[in-house]
């Protein structure tokens, strides 16, 4: 059975309060950095693996892809993704280790923050490339490993609860961790940067793009407590084509 923590009532109720929840791709601090990264739309078939409330869908189809498809596992995450976005996107309840599409089917395959949920990297990369056309764009983004390496992704405190510093260990074993993620416990999967990069390469990518995303000029002086997390990394884009 895939996780499917999002159909929890308890868990998707504290998320959909969450910013990049109610106020879309405006509430993602690291939007902006994916948007540059982002291929052209136009007229192009485009794919979301995890799409979730189907924010990047509706993105898509508003800058011109001919057809969008989203895959999410969460009933309850794709009813309001019906609710809320253009009524000419499909959506497909699956756990996005399941899809199976026929060959050439997308010329831009996208995911946002739903990789690190998968057991298999390796596995879901070579279904994106059977389904995506030579030529076509990957872009993707995750926990970044360091972020996800420990498991609780949470830093250690002193005892007056300031911060002292983000814990790393375990870096090298790859796996199942335990994270804290809204107060619940949330299975994730920590890979390697090795992993990641070299899956690509291995399945006939051209990595063109790597970014480490920072909080904005903006959030910085607006959010409080930001200014720390310049000091490690949350999350890892990455842009690739299908050779």
């Amino acid at each position: 059975m895939k996780q499917n923590k999002y159909d929890d009532k308890t868990f998707f109720e504290k998320y959909s309060k969450m910013d990049r929840s109610v106020k879309g791709l405006a509430g993602a601090g690291e939007w902006k950095t994916l948007e540059s990264m982002l291929p052209e739309f136009k007229d192009k078939r485009v794919l979301d693996l995890g799409c979730g409330f189907g924010w990047h869908c509706q993105y898509a189809i508003e800058h011109g892809a001919r057809t969008v498809t989203g895959v999410d596992i969460s009933e309850k995450m794709l009813t309001v993704a019906k609710e809320k976005t253009n009524k000419n996107i499909s959506y497909i309840c699956r756990p996005i280790e399941d899809i199976s599409f026929n060959e050439n089917s997308f010329d831009i395959v996208i995911s946002s923050l739903a990789f690190h949920y998968i057991k298999s990297f390796e596995e879901i990369i070579k279904k994106v490339s059977q389904c995506l056309v030579h030529g076509g764009d990957l872009v993707f983004s995750v926990e970044h490993p360091v972020f996800t390496a420990y498991g609780t992704q949470d830093w250690y405190y002193d005892e007056k609860g300031n911060i002292l510093h983000f814990p790393i260990d375990n870096y090298f074993f790859e796996g199942e961790r335990n994270a804290n993620f809204l107060g619940e416990e949330v299975v994730k999967y920590h890979k390697t940067l090795t992993t990641y990069l070299n899956v690509l390469l291995k399945e006939g990518f051209e990595i063109t793009g790597i970014v480490e995303p920072q909080p904005s000029e903006e959030l910085l002086h607006t959010v409080e407590g930001m200014q720390d997390e310049l000091r490690r990394p949350i999350m890892l884009i990455v842009s690739a084509k299908r050779k």
